[in-house]
């Protein structure tokens, strides 16, 4: 049977712009089943305007080399990144991009090392990665589409693409299933990531754009704490003293590591990425993200390495309680 694909720059345009669609009305229910690491029901928000700068960029860039066209895209999500959840898909969409460049066409091969090195760059970018998060659905789903790639012998035809997307998808739904009792925060509020069930969507996302298909509509039927009519679940817990500081510095690899064990001392959730490399020999433009007690003390480490731009600071508790629509 003859498959019916769109594979090439055009269509990664397309899904990054579905992908914003879809976290824009999908946005509430997820800021109100966002209860981990902390309780700031904003999960929902900050995909959706991660996403966003991401789609903004791609639709303007023309090259046809995939790889060229999801870097570009990274490095604007990567700039206006927000929250664990929106840096760590800005992560995963920079990952991706590595195995795709000089590609002009996704095939079931090149996704299996895209959603592997997604992985591999996700999990290294935390310094305490912890199952039951984004992190174990998209190791989940870089694990179905190595399945069905594994089982094909590498074949790059339509069919066999289609067949990783599907394994994909459904190995990520699986793994979102499974959140609700990897995390005792999550299981004693029955609920599952929110993380996990917005990148679920992203990657439902590519597998319909690809495919000339619509989003499978049962796909979050059955998930913990999803209905619409329960309340924003994320409410219910404990307010969260602390501040959100992130910002984009330019950085040796010594100095980041120095960074981050400084930011380890001053707080937790803590993330470092890499954007791009610079001209200045062996120095990279990295995006930092730190939930910390003492804001100037923790601006005060990352000034003390390099002039750090991009920068934010948001009170925890603030965003607590707050589910703005998108």
């Amino acid at each position: 049977m003859q498959i019916k694909i769109a594979a090439n720059a055009a269509a990664i345009r397309r899904w990054l712009a579905r992908s914003e669609e879809t976290l824009g009305n999908h946005s509430d229910r997820l800021n109100a089943i966002n209860i981990f690491p902390v309780a700031d029901g904003d999960t929902g928000t900050n995909l959706y305007l991660t996403v966003r700068a991401a789609n903004r960029a791609a639709q303007e860039c023309q090259s046809s080399d995939l790889g060229v066209l999801l870097s570009v895209a990274a490095q604007a999500a990567m700039e206006e990144a927000r929250g664990n959840s929106g840096t760590l898909l800005a992560v995963l969409l920079a990952a991706m991009a590595e195995p795709l460049q000089g590609a002009n066409r996704l095939s079931a091969p090149l996704l299996a090392s895209a959603l592997r090195r997604a992985q591999i760059r996700s999990w290294s970018a935390l310094s305490d990665p912890i199952q039951g998060t984004m992190l174990s659905v998209l190791e989940s789903a870089a694990e179905g589409a190595a399945t069905v790639d594994d089982a094909l012998s590498g074949d790059d035809s339509n069919r066999a693409l289609a067949m990783a997307l599907d394994g994909a998808v459904e190995a990520a739904l699986a793994a979102v299933v499974k959140t609700e009792y990897q995390l005792s925060e999550l299981e004693r509020a029955q609920v599952v990531d929110a993380g996990g069930v917005g990148l679920l969507l992203v990657l439902d996302s590519l597998r319909a754009v690809i495919l000339h298909q619509d989003l499978q509509e049962d796909l979050l039927d059955g998930l913990a704490g999803y209905d619409v009519h329960k309340p924003h679940i994320h409410e219910e817990m404990p307010v969260v003293d602390g501040v959100e500081v992130m910002c984009t510095i330019n950085l040796s690899p010594l100095d980041a590591a120095s960074l981050r064990m400084k930011l380890d001392e001053l707080g937790n959730s803590v993330i470092m990425s890499p954007m791009v490399q610079l001209e200045a020999p062996d120095f990279y433009r990295w995006r930092v993200h730190v939930h910390a007690d003492a804001p100037e003390q923790t601006l005060s480490a990352i000034r003390a390495l390099g002039e750090p731009s991009n920068v934010t600071v948001s009170d925890l508790r603030a965003a607590t309680h707050d589910h703005p629509d998108s």
